[in-house]
């Protein structure tokens, strides 16, 4: 398949609404309080009765950050207390303690990820207990085939950090930098140099790391075209394997911090079209690949390799190699997916804690898929994935007439077929190169969720 992208920008102009960014489907719009800690432990239980076990994702989430940048909507905890941390750690512990009860021992530990916040607010001795704790409940690979990866804040590492993360067993690593301009990093209170950046990706590289992404986000207040490439032209002289670039959505009403950005200083939407475009211009000029939703990476990456397969699959840590695993969330407001169940943790500290000291899984909402929500889901999941959508094969996955099933659907990318983001057959969808930018746009299509006009809150799809 061809892994570029076409700029048009009349369509894009047109399509650029708001839309989900599927990381899941449904969305967590769609959970609900009714799915809880019981039902949790029924859906663990019927993935580990089935001939053929699972193998298992384990993400953790860090949420504290030494200092809060503006633009953020992650969900951390700002603050330079580094007490915090042990009694957090003691909570997540005893989480991985009532999780590893509930799961067979034989499941195998393919992926493993830890996000925030900022993961290394832990210092040294914080991270190998965890990863102890994490071995001693969990049956983590010992052969370096697993997809282990962590999300680091050059300003909150050193050389000697990475090499503790590699023998702890991590071997990917993404780097947040956003932009290297200074007139920008003050705007959004994150001051990082390309010494400290580029000193953790090269002791990354020393110490063995498989893959280094970066992660650059376009839109930020004072950001023009001219000097956000200059940003992509230094970080394109380390050659990462990958990089993400995001669109910033401001969203203030929902993102306190969001609130010390001025708005008057944000770049406009053609102007942000701009820099998206010159920016593509700059990575495929290099010989980066668009895989999709803000991604790009070298022809050889494992990402680029399993979309040309028609392997990639996604879920709420993004684009994965790893389609076959069930998704288990340990820490605070950590989301999973098992079996045919999503679930969310507490979202508040003090409540989480609660949870944990009572003995409880600290789940308070989720929701069970029923047969239209797989289908959909399967649907969305090879649009977004790999560009491509064969009737024949959700037919024989979910035994529909794909034609009778989605005629409505079908009818409805007409017009997108019209305007050239997709081309359609009798038996396929196949997504143009002009209209992958607007992906969620198609998918959005197949979304009942949508079509059902429950009231949602998205950010625009570029």
């Amino acid at each position: 398949m061809e892994q570029i992208l076409t700029f048009d920008m009349e369509l894009i102009r047109r399509y650029d609404k708001a839309g989900p960014r599927y990381t899941s489907y449904p969305t967590a719009v769609q959970f609900d309080s009714k799915f809880n800690a019981n039902s949790y432990r029924e859906a663990v239980a019927r993935t580990n009765s089935k001939d053929k076990l699972r193998p298992i994702s384990l993400y953790f989430h860090i949420p504290f950050c030494d200092t809060v940048c503006f633009y953020c909507g992650c969900n951390k905890i700002a603050t330079k207390d580094r007490t915090k941390s042990p009694p957090y750690l003691d909570r997540v512990i005893r989480e991985l303690e009532l999780q590893g009860e509930i799961f067979d021992k034989n499941r195998v530990v393919d992926q493993l990820h830890w996000g925030g916040g900022t993961p290394t607010f832990l210092n040294h001795d914080e991270i190998s207990r965890l990863m102890d704790a994490t071995r001693a409940n969990f049956n983590l690979r010992d052969d370096d085939e697993g997809e282990y990866s962590i999300e680091i804040d050059p300003r909150e590492a050193t050389v000697e950090t990475v090499a503790l993360l590699r023998k702890e067993g991590f071997n990917r690593m993404s780097l947040g930098l956003q932009d290297f301009d200074s007139v920008v990093q003050k705007a959004v209170n994150r001051i990082q140099s390309e010494e400290e950046t580029f000193a953790v990706l090269n002791a990354a590289r020393d110490s063995g790391f498989k893959s280094i992404s970066i992660d650059l986000i376009y839109g930020l207040p004072h950001q023009t075209a001219d000097s956000f490439q200059k940003t992509v032209d230094k970080v394109l002289s380390v050659r990462p394997d990958r990089l993400s670039v995001f669109n910033y959505a401001h969203l203030p009403e929902i993102f306190k911090p969001q609130r010390r950005i001025n708005e008057d200083d944000l770049p406009t939407s053609d102007q942000k079209l701009e820099i998206l475009q010159r920016t593509n211009q700059q990575l495929s000029e290099a010989g980066y690949l668009y895989i999709g939703m803000d991604h790009f990476a070298l022809p050889d990456d494992e990402l680029a390799v399993a979309q040309r397969e028609g392997t990639l699959y996604r879920n709420f840590q993004g684009y994965s190699t790893h389609r076959s695993c069930d998704l288990v969330g340990i820490g605070v407001t950590s989301i999973g997916v098992v079996g045919n169940s999503y679930s969310q943790n507490i979202k508040e500290l003090d409540g989480y804690y609660e949870a944990i000291d009572n003995g409880e899984l600290p789940i308070f909402r989720g929701v069970e898929l029923d047969a239209d929500d797989l289908l959909r889901r399967d649907v969305i999941t090879e649009l977004i994935c790999n560009f491509k959508l064969t009737f024949s094969m959700i037919e024989q996955q979910h035994s529909i007439k794909f034609s009778e099933y989605f005629a409505q659907e079908i009818e409805d990318l007409k017009d997108m077929e019209k305007d050239g983001l997709l081309t359609m057959d009798s038996g396929s969808v196949t997504v143009a190169t002009a209209g992958r930018l607007l992906i969620r746009n198609v998918c959005m299509v197949f979304d009942r969720y949508l079509r059902e006009k429950q009231i949602q809150n998205f950010s625009k799809v570029i």
